[in-house]
């Protein structure tokens, strides 16, 4: 077992408490440092405007026009063997740059390489779906739009997917706030019981590194372990700890907690 360390106020203890912070770019590479990625981009410059290449991590990273992003992977797929579009997103930048870079991940098993096509938009303008050209870009476009507000045109379905339809803002912009708005803290109370229940049932907790251990409707307290509703006192006696059933597993030793050993070095 690892040795226990105290978890007190983990949402202040974040890496990064600037939203804004932006990580080193790793070395690039030309294109023409590698043949097969080099011939793919020639034939993406016979169909479209290129405004930057080159190879990062292994793969190629192509800038294009937000216009031309459905014939640049229709390309990729029919002519370049790049037949997986395995994701697609955003990034925001609105802070920076007023808009979005939205990406395509293309992957060609054949070849073994992977190809992601770039291109930035400006906020409130919306893209070309590719859901005719990628199946799995149904879903992606629909979340892209759930989480950042991005439309694409001629997409079949273009509603939200994760967050309800009627929600209010979208959460993995920059600036929303990480424990939601006073829309998100009263969204349920006002759907269900109506707002003039705010003042008895009082705002949402949307606070996950939060855990009371007096709540027995939710959080069963390891070694204090009560039936579900029953009123916490404090003095509850403590229950010893066991790793598997009464009786043991068959041709499995029984563990028992005294028996556990710490490790110090986890890399051991």
């Amino acid at each position: 077992m690892r040795a226990y360390k105290p978890k007190d106020n983990v949402q202040k203890k974040a890496y990064y408490t600037d939203r804004f912070y932006v990580a080193p770019q790793v070395p690039k590479s030309p294109v023409e440092s590698d043949e097969v990625f080099a011939h793919d981009l020639e034939a993406i410059k016979a169909k479209c405007e290129v405004l930057d290449a080159y190879i990062q991590v292994g793969q190629m990273v192509v800038y294009i026009k937000p216009e031309d992003n459905y014939k640049a992977l229709e390309l990729l797929r029919d002519e370049c063997d790049y037949v997986q579009l395995s994701e697609m997103s955003a990034i925001d930048w609105l802070a920076k740059r007023g808009g979005f870079e939205v990406f395509y991940q293309m992957l060609s098993m054949s070849k073994r390489k992977r190809i992601r096509i770039k291109m930035f938009i400006k906020k409130g303008e919306a893209v070309n779906s590719v859901e005719k050209l990628f199946r799995s870009a149904d879903w992606s476009e629909r979340e892209m739009f759930d989480m950042f507000g991005i439309e694409a045109n001629g997409h079949p379905f273009m509603k939200r997917i994760l967050m309800p339809y009627d929600w209010q803002g979208h959460p993995l912009l920059k600036t929303y706030p990480l424990q939601g708005d006073e829309f998100a803290a009263w969204y349920e109370v006002d759907k269900i019981y109506g707002k003039e229940a705010r003042d008895v049932i009082g705002p949402e907790l949307r606070d996950t590194a939060k855990v009371d251990r007096y709540d027995s409707e939710r959080f069963a307290r390891l070694g204090h372990e009560v039936p579900k509703g029953t009123k916490i006192t404090g003095d509850e006696p403590r229950h010893t700890e066991s790793y598997q059933e009464e009786g043991g597993v068959f041709m499995i030793k029984k563990f028992d907690k005294k028996d556990s050993v710490v490790i110090d070095n986890p890399q051991r």
